[in-house]
């Protein structure tokens, strides 16, 4: 039997699971679908989409739209109990599929961006080759049909009605529930964040030798005014490729800080599941569960739905001018 404290806590806790999934999905799902929708239209102005860096981008924006659509959609009817992937077991399975599927992608993306800055800041011209749109292609097509073939499985393990679960719609068996939380854990967020990482410090390593060779060449030209060499020979074309790249380093460097704040506790809760699935749990214990499930569950939406915001406030003044540019096509009137 469970004492009164015990019992007031878990209503407590039910009654604010219900309350998170009844307006807390909602506020994501409306800034998070026009967010991406307008990182789509901007990231595909001329000026951006050549870049298989803003590429990258754009594809990652597509694959949240979907994460978004198919995801936060059924949580927000789940708070208004109608859930539809609650009762009939097609929708749960593709529910499941699409959202485990859209997320991959979209966070592999957002890694192999993370190679492609390491690649253009590269001082070998071999590697600087390297990023190239058509490559970015290649490797998006490769990211797409490995998620596929990764969650297959979820056709299977997903079932309706499940009882002891943080969701009606969850995996059917132990077996199903372990091997899609470790799989979600190492290879959807932990693998992707930790390439992000490691490219992310390479590159700004290159970065900075870069800065310290022009500060070095900036020095010589200053001591020998014969010297013929004259930085005003750079393009205004070259120039500008070499702000957009500038910009789209910052924004990815800012964006994998808030994919790590907002995905990783989901991470660390999937691997508690994972080594806890035979540990015998009170009412209490699960309601805490199921609590901590929603709300780490709900972070990593809003960090489906913040690039958009990133790129505005933390890119300079490249992504903003487009966003303002495309305004005034579409609004006639908007200064």
């Amino acid at each position: 039997m469970l004492n009164l404290s015990s019992t007031d806590l878990v209503e407590n806790l039910e009654y604010l699971s219900k309350q998170f999934n009844r307006y807390f999905p909602f506020s994501i799902f409306l800034f998070g679908m026009i967010g991406n929708i307008l990182n789509c239209f901007v990231l595909s102005q001329p000026n951006l989409r050549m870049n298989p860096c803003a590429y990258l981008f754009l594809i990652s924006s597509i694959a949240n739209i979907i994460s978004i659509t198919f995801g936060l959609a059924t949580r927000v009817l789940s708070g208004w109990h109608m859930d539809l992937a609650a009762q009939n077991v097609l929708i749960c399975k593709c529910r499941a599929f699409v959202v485990f599927v859209s997320r991959t992608i979209a966070f592999w993306l957002i890694a192999y961006a993370t190679i492609d800055r390491w690649f253009s800041s590269c001082i070998l011209h071999q590697r600087r080759q390297m990023s190239s749109l058509k490559n970015s292609q290649r490797v998006t097509k490769i990211i797409i049909l490995a998620s596929v073939l990764l969650y297959c499985q979820m056709i299977y393990c997903y079932d309706v009605n499940i009882t002891a679960a943080p969701l009606q719609c969850y995996g059917k068996n132990v077996v199903c529930r372990s091997l899609t939380d470790f799989t979600y854990a190492t290879i959807t967020v932990l693998s992707p964040l930790l390439i992000m990482c490691i490219f992310g410090l390479i590159t700004i390593s290159n970065i900075r030798h870069h800065y310290y060779k022009r500060a070095l060449k900036r020095k010589a030209f200053k001591v020998n005014p014969n010297n013929k060499t004259t930085f005003k020979s750079v393009s205004i074309q070259r120039r500008r490729r070499k702000r957009i790249n500038r910009y789209l380093h910052h924004v990815l460097f800012v964006q994998i800080v808030f994919l790590s704040i907002l995905t990783v506790p989901q991470a660390i809760e999937k691997i508690y599941t994972t080594l806890t699935v035979n540990t015998k749990k009170s009412s209490l214990h699960m309601t805490i569960h199921k609590f901590i499930y929603n709300f780490v569950l709900l972070l990593t939406y809003l960090a489906s739905g913040l690039p958009f915001y990133i790129y505005t406030l933390c890119g300079g003044s490249i992504f903003r001018n487009t966003l303002l540019n495309l305004l005034r096509k579409i609004i006639p009137n908007y200064n």
